[in-house]
């Protein structure tokens, strides 16, 4: 009965999703991408003589997690070629061109007739899911064709519906994974509970990746000559809800202190918004071009691509979304150590409760509960260095899951 239920809720999804494309860009990319997917699909592989390791993303963030697994496992298999196939346009319009996959694709909607038609196309050899996406189609006729396939950086919480009473057939879809690994023992245990015995933890994926990122960061001038040996605030992929926490409290602030705002969406309309809403002096990225710059005090990012190398100048970083679904990423400031801070929404986050843990980072749900621990830290040099330690401690501590990953995988195969 399940299953009837969620294949006409997957057919309804598509549909719902069609009639959002008349008005919805997003939706609109969703639905053009797929089109004509399987006439492309079969010009890419019909020909094809290389065996294949298909890696899906649902989006960009699980594409964070993959591209380390992605780059290790075609340095070692060199002879293999690379599928990579995204469900959101958010992921696959950024890394449509992603130089490390040999095609790039969206994922068909998942129907019996799609992931059959799919997988008997483009046959891998192997194949691997990034943190979730459990498509029960997709995953059944994977194991029906006795293809490896391989979940990491996985996560998983009580509340999810594996672990209630009427999860048995999403129970189902786990035990299509020939292996998964998690990224912490609590994950682990919730597994066992339900019988599964292919499973080890090996971490997130996404440390050994923004450890790179920070490896090989781009300086950035004006973002040096702009925090003009001050201490600087990064806020980082801000939503409203972030800035309506900070923009009052900031404005009043007279001790030095720089602030560099990246939003979350680079619209015109939200970049005015922001620089109505300060009243210290505020430029943009985009108009500063020499010197000056030093003489703002608000920097506000309008181009993207940045904020990852940008944090390197940081000395706090006020991480945006936990007011809406959950955070953006913490770790890309945490490479550079320095205290975090965000909103109350970020259960679906370990490094989150990671870092809260070891003291590195602050969940704050108002201006009154930012303000102290601010304060005390901004006054406090040695406090404020003890506690960039216990961040790039634990950035170290957790290096290594690809490495784990790859290894375990040559011993199973």
């Amino acid at each position: 009965m399940m299953l009837v239920f969620y294949t006409i809720g997957i057919y309804l999804m598509g549909a719902l999703i069609r009639i959002a494309a008349l008005w919805n860009k997003k939706a609109r990319q969703w639905v053009t991408g797929r089109k004509d997917i399987f006439s492309s699909l079969h010009a890419s592989f019909d020909e094809n003589i290389y065996p294949i390791a298909w890696f899906h993303c649902a989006s960009l963030g699980e594409f964070e997690q993959a591209r380390p697994v992605i780059e290790g496992f075609r340095t070692k298999h060199p002879h293999y070629r690379i599928l990579l196939t995204f469900y959101s346009p958010s992921g696959y319009e950024i890394r449509k061109n992603y130089e490390y996959a040999d095609w790039v694709f969206y994922l068909p909607l998942d129907t019996g007739s799609n992931a059959k038609r799919f997988i008997e196309t483009v046959r891998p050899a192997i194949v691997f899911f990034a943190k979730y996406e459990f498509w029960h189609y997709y995953l059944a006729e994977l194991r029906n064709q006795a293809i490896p396939t391989i979940l990491f950086s996985a996560i998983f919480r009580q509340d999810q519906a594996f672990f209630k009473f009427y999860g048995q057939f999403f129970r189902n879809m786990l035990t299509c994974f020939t292996h998964i690994f998690v990224q912490n023992t609590s994950s682990l245990a919730l597994l066992k509970d339900i019988d599964l015995e292919n499973v080890s933890v090996a971490g997130d994926t996404r440390i050994d990746r923004v450890s790179k990122i920070a490896e090989t960061k781009k300086d950035i001038p004006l973002a040096a000559t702009f925090k003009a040996d001050q201490p600087l605030l990064i806020v980082g992929s801000a939503w409203q809800g972030d800035l309506d926490l900070l923009t009052g409290y900031l404005n009043q602030y007279t001790k030095p202190l720089k602030i560099l705002i990246a939003p979350h969406e680079i619209k015109e309309e939200t970049l005015q918004s922001i620089e109505s809403a300060f009243t210290k002096k505020t430029i943009r990225l985009s108009k500063a071009v020499d010197n000056s710059i030093a003489t703002y005090d608000v920097l506000l990012i309008d181009s993207i691509g940045l904020l990852s190398s940008l944090y390197q100048y940081g000395d706090f970083a006020f991480i945006g979304g936990g007011f809406y679904d959950g955070i953006h990423s913490i770790l890309e400031p945490a490479v550079f150590g320095m205290p975090i801070f965000f909103g109350p929404n970020y259960k679906k986050f370990q490094e989150a409760f990671d870092l809260i843990e070891e003291g590195g980072a602050f969940s704050v749900k108002n201006t009154a509960e930012f303000i102290p621990i601010f304060e005390k830290l901004y006054s406090d040099a040695t406090l404020r260095k003890e506690v960039s330690d216990r961040v790039q401690m634990y950035i170290r501590k957790k290096l290594g899951a690809t490495e784990k990953i790859l290894k375990e995988i040559d011993l199973l195969y």
